[in-house]
């Protein structure tokens, strides 16, 4: 069964194409360096009727809009040999410092595929 690193942020929305383009950088990383899928989702119907709201979860302000990622491995050990490529290079390192968003403010997590279609 696969491994997914999933990531709900929130982005001020001034910052959505900055933030795609720092997306689409560190994709082609990820993707370089094995992961199977790397997909970055931006929130569109994010007032469900009788559920809980990713703007709530994420306590969303004035002017943000709402994220949901996810990168795709074979397995725990594959995510953890990937990201250990990924963390020493130089390039996602270069893009420590101008990130468009909070870091402090995202959710993250590793997770087990239970079904997998």
């Amino acid at each position: 069964m696969s491994y997914v690193d999933g990531f709900v942020l929130p982005v001020p929305k001034k910052n959505v194409e900055a933030y795609r383009r720092m997306a689409k950088a560190a994709g082609k990383i990820w993707r370089e360096h094995g992961a199977l899928e790397f997909r970055e989702c931006i929130g569109d119907d994010l007032t469900p009727k009788g559920a809980f709201p990713f703007t709530k979860l994420m306590k969303v302000k004035p002017g943000e809009t709402v994220f949901f990622s996810f990168i795709v491995y074979k397995s725990r050990a594959h995510r953890d040999r990937v990201n250990k490529k990924v963390m020493s290079d130089p390039r996602l390192a270069a893009m420590g410092d101008k990130m468009p968003f909070d870091p402090k403010r995202m959710a993250y997590g590793g997770f087990k595929a239970l079904v997998d279609l």
